[in-house]
């Protein structure tokens, strides 16, 4: 049933801001809250880049909920990760309970490293918190001519096959390679569920209603409203019990195996009441292990053509996009014409910035 206030919503033109500014905006709002310039860029980056690419369940949006743990002490901004190298092509990181974005970056870019020299490097990190969009990461071992796997896992949202209790986190799947001369890179980025918990809040933050395939209220019943999900609900896997299967490896692989908070455990990025103790696992593989670099990538080309030329197509489908294809074209276009935010969006961001005495976001 639709609301007046979600046609309001919905009539209001949205509200334009360029990469640049969103990033200027994002970067005072945390160096304002004693976060280090450094580690605010890092943070801003990758949350604008979510923003760009129309993943905006991880945009700035969730400014917010990371300042408001700020706030309560349980989000440290200054806390730096440290790295142990475990052997020449495996290392562990503890989070320190920093920015989830630290310990990604360095993360990666330490598996990045190791893959150049060995050809595969791979980081598991404990103590962490959340990271953001997992795509950012993958195209950072992309932009350097590199395949990855990165997984984490997240706080309970989703529950085990059967079971109703919220229990497995809606945790994203991603990995990527690069592309031939003239086709695009893969990337993909997935979560187990159905749709990803951050939608249902954006959905919440603009009024939005949501498709009732998505989740369950807390009486096990399907439902359009998002606040509904949200109060004792749970997300629904994709595949029924395969994405229940998939959340559970990335708890194992994230969890389990690099010593951080795991069945259940792990604190959502919207729960005030203790650290996030979230955990990540990432792989880095040098594509020309087996061939040389330039047949890799001509084999690429030929994967790329052929999933994108594919005939016939389903009824009503113009044109079929690799994974990440449709990401990287928002991104171009929005770094042209702007990120569009809602209304509802703009507002509580400024509330943030005035709260720490900085400029209001600068809109186009």
């Amino acid at each position: 049933m639709t609301t007046q206030t979600d046609k309001e919503s919905a009539s209001k033109p949205p509200i334009l801001v360029s990469s640049t500014s969103a990033t200027k905006f994002t970067t005072s709002l945390l160096t304002a809250s004693s976060v280090p310039p450094h580690s605010a860029q890092i943070i801003a980056d990758a949350l604008v880049q979510a923003d760009l690419r129309g993943v905006e369940s991880h945009g700035i949006n969730r400014l917010p909920s990371y300042l408001s743990r700020l706030r309560s002490g349980i989000l440290s901004p200054t806390a730096e990760p440290t790295l142990s190298q475990t052997t020449p092509v495996v290392a562990q990181i503890d989070g320190q309970n920093a920015f989830g974005f630290l310990s990604a970056q360095l993360g990666i870019d330490t598996a990045i490293c190791m893959a150049k020299t060995y050809g595969i490097g791979m980081v598991s990190v404990k103590h962490s918190n959340h990271f953001g969009m997992s795509a950012w990461i993958v195209q950072r071992a992309v932009d350097q001519g590199m395949m990855s796997l990165v997984f984490t896992n997240s706080s309970p949202a989703l529950p085990v096959w059967g079971g109703m209790k919220p229990l497995m986190g809606v945790s994203p799947i991603a990995c990527g390679a690069p592309g031939g001369k003239e086709g695009k890179p893969f990337i993909l980025d997935m979560a187990p569920s159905v749709a990803a918990r951050g939608k249902v809040y954006k959905a919440l933050r603009r009024g939005d209603r949501i498709p009732t395939d998505w989740g369950l209220d807390k009486h096990g019943r399907t439902t359009d409203d998002p606040a509904e999900v949200l109060d004792g609900g749970v997300m629904l896997p994709i595949g029924g019990p395969k994405g229940s299967g998939l959340a559970i490896m990335m708890d194992v692989f994230s969890g389990v195996l690099s010593g951080s908070a795991f069945a259940g455990g792990v604190t959502g990025p919207y729960d005030l009441s203790k650290e996030g103790n979230v955990g990540h696992f990432f792989v880095v593989v040098k594509p020309d292990l087996f061939m040389s670099l330039d047949e890799f990538r001509a084999r690429m080309d030929v994967l790329y053509k052929t999933v994108v030329e594919s005939e016939p197509r389903m009824a009503g489908v113009d044109r079929i996009y690799f994974p990440g294809e449709i990401e990287l074209d928002r991104e171009a276009e929005r770094r042209k014409s702007g990120i569009p935010y809602s209304t509802e969006e703009i507002e509580s961001l400024n509330k943030e910035a005035d709260r720490l005495g900085v400029p209001h976001i600068e809109t186009m």
